[in-house]
């Protein structure tokens, strides 16, 4: 795992390079100069320490690579490549000679990397499938500079906001696909490459992976042999991610299904697997739940208690860390778990994707009963008159506010109905933003191609939590809040083979009345303890309320309630006076969502940005 950076027609600072990718990559910082190029890397050492450094040089290749690819000895032996490192930097190399961009298809991992094409003069770019590791770039005036993290550009260039996307993150609450908080910066989107001219550096991203395809393929696998074929690539993928690395892997382990399965099985290939559970104060401590794994395998196992004693002074290097505004208030508990979790490994399992790729969330549930992107007016105007009559809702976790989301639900239309159901933020609230949806236009476009593809409702909202809300937010955020410790994180539930075969199945596979993620609560049962299979999604839940409301009160308020807040011209005058001092009819769990986007917004514009 590592921070990589670059240029074409443009000097980079070295020192700043280093410094901005120095939690990256602590091991070693080198500079790479030909020509009109630069490539920086910095290096967190796990595979083949003394052999990987980077850039690595093969005949008129030269890359510099963030990530893992768990396979490469495998496809050293199926492509009888005569490599002299134990180094999957050296496979990608020798594979990119033999197939060139067609190597994608067969890589298990996650990666962002950059090969420099002497034979072509050009670069190729490309980013994994589900786009766990992050490339970022500015293009304009025949200059080319890309970066890991977007506050490593912004302190190379200087650059202009996008206000069209910072108003887009307002009412989303991330930025879509390949948008950014800044006038000709870019996301490379996940399962895309590019190749560009050293000549001419102008980025023409080509999709090779779109998980749609495989929702498109339909199974006709019985459920015994889904389950059967789901654990055998689920043994595959967590062998492989231990196997790769010089270091010790150990396993995160909540009270979940996810985690807990990843660590029985890694416990069969790591006999002396080292796991680890963190007991955050108050309610959402799963720690009891997580002991009964680590009894059951007898790992050895280490309990972490984590207060959120100094988040007041640490709050805002957490969400500047980020380099964008960043709205998802889990990021907090997914620091100080990172923060813990390093000073044991450097390498550590998670459960990553597991909810988007079987189905993991309660919201699922009435999608698989009826597909609300395509409610009739009908059921639109009814939905809304019930809505309007129904007291608002304050507590998330009762029935009550479930019933009141899906009435919420069938009312809207079009791509209102996937805002309401994932972050909903804004969403429901435009008249208070001082600017008009319209820019929702490009995305509706990009809408309406899942929508009008046949897919079931439940496989249309996987299928856009995949690419929306997995690549724009989930994944964000644990890059940056593991790699913000050098921590490598590695997710076993997102390999090429579970990528490429579950979307396919069966949704009665997937949902079973109302219970979610059934496929996978039934291969628990095999090596779980009873009492986790039926537990509910948690996750690192955050008490949001409690922080707008209490701790962090008086930090938000000199953020986003001072004159010249930036946040101010983004929303209609008085407005967050007004939600501050609840004279808006709203509930109180929407109102502290609403309260952090801004808050988080400020942070970032002052200490990203403004600086």
């Amino acid at each position: 795992m590592c921070g990589i950076a670059g240029s074409i027609n443009f000097e980079l600072n070295k020192d700043q390079a280093d410094r901005d990718l120095h939690h990256r990559g602590p091991d070693e910082q080198t500079l790479f100069r030909e020509k009109n190029l630069c490539l920086h890397h910095s290096r967190l050492s796990i595979q083949d320490i003394g052999g990987g450094k980077q850039p690595m040089h093969y005949g008129p290749y030269t890359i510099i690579f963030n990530g893992e690819i768990y396979n490469h000895q495998e496809l050293r032996e199926k492509y009888k490549l005569s490599c002299v490192t134990h180094s999957d930097t050296e496979t990608l190399l020798h594979l990119y000679q033999l197939k060139g961009a067609g190597m994608l298809n067969d890589l298990d991992g996650m990666f962002a990397l950059v090969i420099y094409d002497r034979t072509k003069n050009e670069l190729f770019l490309a980013r994994d499938r589900a786009g766990k590791k992050p490339l970022y770039y500015f293009s304009h005036s025949n200059q080319l500079v890309f970066a890991s993290e977007l506050n490593a550009l912004r302190n190379q260039l200087p650059l202009n906001l996008n206000e069209q996307n910072l108003r887009q993150f307002i009412l989303m609450g991330y930025f879509y696909k390949t948008n950014t908080p800044y006038e000709h910066v870019y996301e490379l989107q996940a399962g895309h490459w590019a190749a560009v001219s050293l000549d001419n550096p102008v980025v023409n991203p080509v999709s090779w992976w779109n998980i749609h395809d495989f929702y498109t393929q339909k199974s006709t696998d019985d459920f015994q042999t889904a389950l059967e074929k789901t654990d055998h690539y689920l043994h595959m993928a967590v062998k492989r991610r231990l196997e790769s690395s010089d270091l010790e892997v150990g396993s995160f382990l909540s009270g979940g299904i996810d985690s807990g399965l990843i660590t029985s099985i890694a416990k069969g290939y790591s006999p002396s697997l080292k796991t680890f559970t963190v007991a955050f104060e108050g309610k959402y401590n799963e720690a009891p739940l997580a002991k009964l794994v680590a009894d059951k395998y007898n790992t050895n196992h280490c309990e972490i208690k984590i207060s959120y004693d100094h988040l007041v002074s640490d709050v805002e290097t957490i969400l500047s860390n980020y380099g964008e505004p960043f709205f998802d208030n889990s990021a907090i508990p997914s620091y100080y778990v990172s923060k813990a979790a390093k000073e044991y490994l450097t390498v550590i399992l998670n459960g990553d994707g597991g909810d988007e790729i079987f189905s993991g969330y309660r919201r699922y549930v009435p999608f698989s009963k009826f597909d609300f992107f395509k409610s009739g007016a009908i059921t639109r105007g009814t939905a809304g008159l019930l809505h309007a009559i129904m007291p608002q809702t304050h507590n998330k976790q009762n029935k009550y506010n479930y019933f009141y989301r899906l009435a919420d639900l069938a009312r809207k239309n079009n791509v209102h109905v996937y805002l309401s159901a994932t972050m909903d933020s804004f969403e429901g609230f435009e008249k208070y933003l001082s600017f008009s949806s319209d820019f929702l236009k490009d995305i509706q476009v990009d809408f309406d191609v899942i929508n009008k593809s046949g897919l079931t409702g439940l496989q249309k909202i996987m299928n856009l939590d995949f690419d929306n809300i997995l690549a724009g937010n989930l994944l964000v955020k644990m890059d940056i809040a593991t790699m913000a410790h050098s921590l490598e994180g590695r997710s076993p539930l997102l390999s090429k083979e579970l990528l490429e075969y579950t979307p396919g199945l069966p949704d009665a596979y997937k949902i079973k009345g109302g219970q979610t993620k059934y496929l996978l609560r039934t291969l628990a049962k095999k090596y779980l303890p009873e009492q986790l299979i039926n537990q509910p999604k948690r996750g690192f839940e955050s008490p949001l309320k409690q922080w707008v409301d209490n701790e962090l009160k008086p930090i938000i308020h000199d953020y986003i309630l001072s004159p010249g807040a930036y946040c101010k011209n983004y929303v209609k005058e008085g407005f967050i006076e007004k939600l501050v001092n609840r004279q808006i009819r709203v509930g109180d769990e929407k109102r502290a969502k609403m309260i952090w986007t801004l808050f988080a917004f400020e942070v970032w514009y002052r200490k990203c940005y403004k600086k």
